[in-house]
């Protein structure tokens, strides 16, 4: 009888409330414990015109302003009493002492909601985030060990990726060492008088191009890739080469190459077959287009997010307070409800 009562409980909270505070977006996602992204919301942070970034406590400021905000527009005809758990991405990667002072407030949020509705509390990783998005987008559950790369404004790394039951185990096996893909971007961005993250703008640019195309420098030493030398070019060329259209399709064609020598070094040394793009510059399409023609019949499963999920999100910390949540109330199907 407790049984049976306790499963009628369950059954009336069913939402999985996921949060992330990234450098530059604010994000809450609402999942039903069978999956299904019922809503989320987004808001990336202020950036003064010409400048390439924010400070982390300018950063923090911003997101505990957007944070009742956005958890107001989510729940607006939701009860929380439907919240059945709630997860929050708390540092960068899932590691001893990863840090990064934007996730005390997706932590301090979830934490202090999670105990006046008297729910579990989940503490992800964004990095795990990021994973978990971009297989739920394309509905796809590895089980066994994949290398992912994860290319955003602020990381660009090769992971050997091990699935565990609600996370990953995560071991950096690559990457740039100085700029990643999306600092490089977002750089030559800005220097072209684009607003910040200047990605999406810059992709436009590119998109107009169908000419000759500058030859950019790559730089791929084993696993390891470098942008601050193809920065240095890039930048040198806009002096002498008015035309943003032609930069712009020179820099993707750069960051691709860039990413093709990566991948062909990473597919020698490990025996995985599937590769995961993850991270807002995994969304540029001529980028993607450029590692399809390289790999097509190689043998290689690249995996892309689906745009929309591929920038900063908390539809992933959510998909894992799902599967955490349900690997604690073992007795509730999921399937039925």
């Amino acid at each position: 009888m407790l049984r049976k009562k306790a499963l009628i409980k369950m059954i009336k909270k069913n939402l999985i409330l996921g949060l992330d505070t990234s450098n530059y977006t604010t994000s809450m996602a609402l999942l039903r414990t069978d999956g299904t992204l019922i809503r989320e919301a987004r808001r990336l942070l202020p950036v003064k015109e010409g400048t390439i970034g924010l400070r982390q406590s300018d950063a923090l400021f911003h997101h505990v302003k957007n944070l009742p905000d956005l958890f107001e527009g989510l729940m607006a005809d939701v009860s929380v009493e439907e919240i059945a758990a709630i997860s929050s991405a708390t540092k960068p990667r899932p590691v001893e002492k990863s840090y990064m002072p934007v996730f005390l407030a997706s932590e301090s949020y979830g934490r202090s909601l999670a105990a006046v509705l008297k729910v579990p509390f989940y503490k992800f990783s964004h990095q795990e985030g990021h994973i978990a998005a971009g297989l739920w987008s394309k509905e796809i559950r590895l089980k066994k060990p994949f290398i992912a790369l994860h290319l955003s404004g602020g990381t660009t790394e090769a992971l050997e990726v091990t699935p565990e039951d609600y996370g990953y185990s995560i071991n950096i096996v690559g990457g740039s060492g100085d700029l990643s893909a999306g600092q490089f971007i977002d750089r030559i961005g800005v220097k072209l008088g684009l607003p910040f993250p200047a990605g999406p703008h810059l992709e436009k640019l590119a998109q107009g191009w169908q000419g000759e195309v500058i030859n950019v420098p790559i730089s791929v030493k084993g696993t390891n890739i470098s942008f601050s030398g193809p920065e240095t070019f890039v930048r040198r060329e806009i002096e002498k080469n008015p035309n943003k259209d032609q930069i712009a399709h020179s820099v993707f064609e750069g960051v691709g190459a860039t990413l093709v020598g990566l991948i062909k070094k990473l597919m020698k040394l490990y025996p995985h077959k599937e590769v995961l793009l993850v991270g807002g510059v995994a969304s540029n399409q001529q980028i993607k287009g450029k590692l399809v023609s390289s790999f097509r019949d190689k043998g290689i499963n690249l995996i892309y997010a689906d745009p929309m999920f591929c920038s900063d999100n908390a539809v992933g910390i959510g998909v894992l307070g799902v599967k955490k949540y349900l690997g604690e109330v073992d007795f509730y199907d999921s399937k039925d409800h």
